[in-house]
């Protein structure tokens, strides 16, 4: 038996950073982790898939682009299986950075599967048996998986989730993807730029329903454009394996059939058999309930990360975990702000937002101005040839602060941080355009959209 100040459970984004923050501030702690360090994120979430999309965007350069900018590449080839085992090598060398940082920081790194005992003691069972370990803080970190339902149950061949087709080697000549949220949206762009005939099934009436209806109208647009296939306002009944293949039956009885069926419609959080009823965990919708300070219903019990519900982002965990760590050692910390979280989709063009939709600001019953950019008119974008999509923001009118800001387009991630940071800092839109942004960059655009809401652009 070990004893701690800090212990936590799962080594995820929100799992690892909340150990390291421990040791960080003088807190003695220890990771548990099951599988592999870094959780889903690391090794079959977000740094994999981006390595993935990175080697999409290339091919379609290649296959696409390359005679725009005078140039040929008539005898370009490419090796699926290559292309996934770079992706792993990335991930791979992340966790080898998590570990590495555990070491530098005195993180003690348990391998093992862990259970609540009771007040301040976790069971873990390791390869070599069983051991009870003490920490007056026991923060529980174990995020969540893909969310399945009667009638669509992954069997890893030929129905996935996103852990088989992010590793898997072989390319499918056809693949339906159920779900248009970030999972589905990012397979379906690297999917078809390999060749693989893709059909996006979005029980909503648009893709990517939870960003702003402007976006997803464009994204509808670039993916026609690319020759991915869509089925909105539409669900799935059921999916089952036929022949080689799969068959997706519809509500209304049509049929789709696929090589391989993706399933990408939410998570499900990790809770069971962790012992929470033991010590009286409550769960609210599934998720782990938690105050501001991700406290749970039990003394000495904390949750963060996905396992508390959405948003399900890595760096709303790292955000979690710093405030939660920070307030077990008594410093101050600020409520992590949920009105200000950045969100992304990482296909192209890229999706980018934070605060507001229109679609919200209407019902909350906001008066506000809107400003929309189009890249087309951005002369950076112009030069390197990504002139899809726009920015958008919303702007308050009687007080000038962004309500919200909507970016589509190339790499629109990167651009993101400038609106979060405005906002974060209460600059109003007036403040904004004091800000002078380096020309020609695609950031001039977010200038502009904030310009166009006032009235003052003098470029569109």
């Amino acid at each position: 038996m070990a004893t701690f100040d800090v212990l936590v459970i799962g080594s995820g984004p929100g799992g690892y950073v909340a150990a390291i923050r421990a040791q960080q501030l003088g807190l003695k702690a220890a990771c548990i982790e099951k599988e592999k360090i870094g959780g889903v994120c690391l090794n079959w979430g977000c740094i994999p898939s981006k390595a993935l999309l990175k080697s999409a965007e290339h091919q379609l350069f290649l296959t696409n682009e390359t005679a725009a900018f005078g140039l040929a590449a008539d005898n370009a080839r490419y090796d699926f299986a290559a292309v996934v085992k770079r992706s792993r090598r990335v991930a791979d060398q992340s966790e080898r950075g998590v570990k590495f940082l555990f070491q530098k920081y005195g993180v003690t790194s348990i391998s093992g599967t862990a259970t609540l005992e009771g007040p301040g003691k976790v069971r873990v069972t390791t390869k070599d048996g069983e051991e009870v370990h003490e920490a007056k803080h026991i923060v529980i970190a174990t995020g969540a998986r893909a969310r399945t339902f009667p009638g669509i149950v992954p069997d890893g061949e030929k129905i996935l989730t996103y852990r088989e087709a992010i590793t898997g080697t072989t390319q499918a000549k056809s693949a339906i993807v159920l779900g248009s949220g970030a999972i589905g949206l990012e397979f379906a762009y690297f999917w078809n730029a390999f060749g693989t005939d893709v059909t996006v099934v979005e029980g909503a009436n648009r893709l990517c329903p939870l960003e702003d209806a402007d976006v997803s109208a464009e994204l509808a647009k670039a993916y026609k454009k690319l020759g991915i296939k869509t089925e909105i306002g539409t669900f799935c009944k059921s999916v089952t394996r036929d022949g080689d293949g799969v068959l997706v039956t519809m509500q209304d009885g049509r049929e789709l059939r696929a090589e391989v069926c993706l399933v990408a419609v939410g998570i499900a959080p990790n809770t069971e058999n962790l012992g929470l009823e033991k010590v009286g965990i409550a769960l609210e919708k599934g998720f782990i309930k938690h105050d501001s300070s991700y406290r749970t219903s039990a003394a000495g019990f904390y949750a963060i990360g996905d396992v508390c519900g959405p948003p399900a982002l890595a760096h709303t965990a790292y955000a979690e975990a710093h405030t939660c760590i920070d307030r077990i050692a008594g410093k101050h910390a600020p409520d992590v702000d949920y009105g200000n979280m950045p969100a992304a989709t990482y296909c192209q063009p890229q999706i980018a937002s934070v605060g507001l939709t229109e679609e919200a600001a209407k019902a909350k019953g906001l008066d506000y101005l809107v400003g929309s950019y189009p890249f087309s008119a951005n002369g950076k974008a112009r030069g390197t040839a990504h002139t899809e999509g726009f920015v958008k923001v919303l702007v308050g009118k009687k007080y000038g602060e962004i309500l919200g800001a909507h970016i589509i387009g190339h790499d629109a991630s990167e651009l993101l941080a400038t609106f979060v940071m405005a906002r974060a800092a209460e600059m109003t839109a007036e403040g904004f355009l004091h800000t002078v942004f380096a020309h020609p960059t695609m950031g001039e655009a977010m200038y502009e959209a904030v310009a166009v809401a006032l009235g003052k652009s003098a470029h569109i």
